[in-house]
């Protein structure tokens, strides 16, 4: 199961994959702490460690790939796997968000995750900056 989700924010591609890339910046945009660089083949870790992952494709200021799992994936469940799309335009910028490979039975879950835990405080972050 998959989910595709978007949000515009006023700030540039290359604002907003800095902040999502590097650790304190993704604390900033969460409010948890994170582990995290933009570098291909390192593996990170979000929210607290409930999120975990490696890096497979990194592409400044445009685009990640990564494969990732929360506390609530079983050992025997396949890694899901996040493309983010970073997307400039005249007024800021579109995160294009593609979450693959979710378990069935957690699709709206992940799909709420997203929005009150990433979309809706970065929102506010960035009001504020």
């Amino acid at each position: 199961m998959s989910i595709y989700l978007e949000k515009h924010f006023a700030v540039s591609a290359k604002r907003l994959f800095q902040d999502f890339t590097h650790s304190e910046g993704h604390k900033n945009l969460t409010g948890a702490e994170a582990e995290i660089k933009p570098e291909v083949g390192t593996e990170f870790k979000a929210w607290d460690g409930y999120i975990q992952g490696r890096n497979l494709a990194v592409e400044a200021h445009s685009r990640i790939l990564q494969t990732c799992r929360t506390s609530e994936f079983t050992d025997d469940m396949p890694d899901s796997l996040l493309e983010i799309e970073f997307k400039e335009d005249a007024s800021g910028t579109l995160l294009c968000l593609t979450h693959t490979n979710i378990p069935e039975d957690q699709i709206e879950d992940y799909r709420k995750g997203w929005v009150e835990h990433y979309f809706e405080p970065m929102t506010t972050y960035y009001s504020t900056k």
